[in-house]
């Protein structure tokens, strides 16, 4: 990472590439929301959502809008919890980059992480690490949205957090979470076991680097660091702007739901539509309806919702993008590790 690598003309090509998949994925923004403004202007049965919209206190968008803030500077955190020799100001942008471009391109989070990729690897960094560290970010990330729906599944459905205890919506849930992630525990032992019965070939090389990959991400999240507020602090803060848009609807679901309602929903962004309008805002709608929140409410609250966590990164994503592209010819220097930024003080007190 000491020296850019020298551009080629397919690396211009990529470049200009992914420039205009970030622009063409806003533009399809800007679109669909106009859709969705006209949507709830213009059918009848919406003019009820449009008027709570309309009366949300200022202060409440505002506070989700902080939120929302919050939510990417943390993602900023984790990815430099991650990439740990990334410069910070730059590992800042590249995290940006990533969010703006989950946001805006179809492809969701594959595309995010791989705009990040190439942007590490044209600074140098070697690929099979490049690789190695966005599958540990990924997991982290993941694993953080597991616990939390295990924690809060099983919680409501003992009575301990408010909210309704149907077991197909707070049992379910939780024995989901907690399978995903005994399976995610195990799984660097499974992997090795079916590495070890080839010989040779992609296979074997992918399931060791799966196994290392898991065992690296188990490392982080147990391991005493005040940087894991990134991960855990990507997540709570975005269901925060949820929970300050119910807010400003004068209903408020317990925050139990949702947290369900949250994590369930946002299966929905499998299906590679920019945003996920349209989608994701259907899928919580539906899910808070099941829950016994207002349709009303439920609309206002998801709509707002959605427009503040699409544009507060994309927007500001967008910004670094542009930033990153007009340094690239900068060169980089790489932070010592903490284990070496520990060396480095025991050796001056020896």
């Amino acid at each position: 990472m000491d020296e850019p690598v020298p551009l080629t003309p397919d690396d211009h090509e990529q470049a200009a590439e992914a420039g205009r998949n970030l622009r063409n994925g806003l533009i399809t923004l800007v679109v669909l929301v106009v859709l969705v403004v006209g949507l709830l202007l213009a059918v009848p049965g919406l003019h009820g959502v449009a008027k709570v919209v309309a009366d949300m206190p200022v202060g409440w968008v505002a506070l989700a809008v902080g939120f929302e803030i919050l939510s990417c500077v943390s993602y900023i955190v984790a990815f430099l919890q991650v990439f740990e020799r990334a410069p910070i100001r730059w590992g800042a942008r590249v995290a940006l980059t990533e969010l703006a471009f989950g946001t805006a391109v179809s492809l969701g989070g594959a595309g995010s992480l791989a705009i990040g990729a190439w942007l590490l690897r044209e600074r140098g960094v070697p690929a099979a690490r490049i690789a190695e560290r966005s599958a540990v970010l990924f997991l982290l990330t993941s694993a953080v949205n597991v616990l939390t729906l295990t924690f809060v599944g099983f919680g409501l459905w003992l009575g301990i957090l408010p909210g309704p205890r149907n077991p197909l919506l707070s049992l379910v849930p939780g024995l989901v979470g907690l399978t995903v992630f005994v399976f995610f525990l195990a799984l660097p032992r499974i992997s090795e076991y079916y590495a070890g019965r080839r010989h040779e070939g992609h296979l074997r090389v992918l399931l060791l680097g799966t196994a290392a990959s898991v065992r690296a991400t188990r490392r982080l999240l147990f391991t005493p660091d005040w940087r894991l507020v990134g991960a855990f602090g990507f997540l709570w803060f975005d269901i925060a702007v949820l929970w300050a848009c119910f807010e400003a609807t004068k209903h408020q679901p317990s925050l139990a739901v949702i947290v369900l309602a949250y994590q369930i929903g946002y299966l929905s962004n499998l299906i590679p539509i920019p945003g996920g309008i349209g989608v994701l805002d259907g899928s919580f709608v539906g899910l808070f309806v099941l829950y016994g929140i207002s349709a009303t409410a439920a609309t206002a609250a998801t709509v707002v919702y959605h427009a503040i966590s699409l544009w507060v990164p994309a927007m500001w994503g967008t910004i670094a993008f542009i930033i990153l592209r007009r340094t690239r010819n900068r060169p980089l220097t790489p932070r010592p590790t903490r284990a070496e930024r520990r060396a480095e003080r025991a050796g001056r007190t020896s």
